[in-house]
């Protein structure tokens, strides 16, 4: 434990140096639920049902916003192996008396805590704003899931951030792979309505677990038995990532 709390310690003081990452981090997601979910709600004039339960856009936009605040936590937290290489200190770091995972879990550690406080602050807005209602007994369980999906998606980030030698090269894949998993997912729309070959591929996306089980948790839609699928399968998804992610620093070393 000492080792990871020292990883820790070396990755809170690398982000609060970085004021720009935090509010990104922060402040973005929250933003777009305040724009495009009021704009599209107005738009839209009418609200639409979701397993029998009525929810207006921004109740069903809110989920997807702190599914969006994990992920960008993440792809941050990973882009820190760039940092580090620039420094010179990545391959000095390998060295240390540490195992991999101590490092993988050490760094994610911190920012679990960040992608909770982003969510918070979604939450906040969501509620004593604009009037979603919450299933706030679930919360958390809310927390798990943000905790979890977030460190998923760090460990998936790393293997390509350690793999890669050039940060426009990782930029691009990220970008990317933020358009096309927030967009082939639920995250802004449901999925009734769309081409049959949308919603294969937006099942089998790891984004849309991590969106249907925030909607439960808070909003209480979906089936407990798909939700507890997609949890597993987010978890096998998780650990597979991780252990990659270790394969990824043993060839670095």
């Amino acid at each position: 434990m000492r080792e990871i709390a020292a990883v820790i310690y070396r990755d809170w003081r690398q982000r609060i140096t970085n004021v720009g990452f935090v509010f990104w981090d922060l402040f973005v997601p929250v933003a777009y639920l305040a724009l495009f979910g009021v704009g599209f709600e107005r738009a839209l004039a009418t609200s639409f049902v979701v397993d029998g339960q009525s929810l207006g856009y921004t109740a069903y936009l809110l989920p997807g916003v702190i599914a969006m605040t994990a992920f960008s936590v993440a792809m941050n937290t990973a882009w820190g192996f760039f940092m580090d290489k620039d420094s010179g200190i990545f391959f000095e770091l390998l060295t240390y008396p540490i195992t991999r995972r101590q490092l993988l879990i050490g760094k994610v550690c911190f920012n679990m805590l960040l992608s909770v406080l982003g969510a918070f602050l979604a939450v906040i807005l969501g509620v004593f704003v604009m009037n979603i209602r919450i299933r706030w007994e679930l919360l958390p369980l809310t927390i798990v899931i943000i905790m979890a999906t977030t460190a998923g998606w760090f460990f998936l980030l790393s293997i390509f951030a350690i793999r890669l030698h050039r940060m426009d090269a990782f930029n691009t894949f990220t970008s990317a792979a933020y358009i096309f998993l927030m967009f082939l997912s639920t995250m802004f729309y449901p999925l009734a309505e769309l081409p049959g070959w949308f919603q294969t591929v937006a099942r089998i996306n790891p984004m849309t677990w991590q969106v249907d089980l925030l909607r439960f948790s808070l909003l209480g839609t979906g089936a407990p038995t798909l939700m507890l699928l997609e949890g597993v399968a987010f978890v096998v998804f998780a650990l597979v990532s991780l252990a990659f992610a270790v394969r990824a620093l043993d060839g670095a070393a």
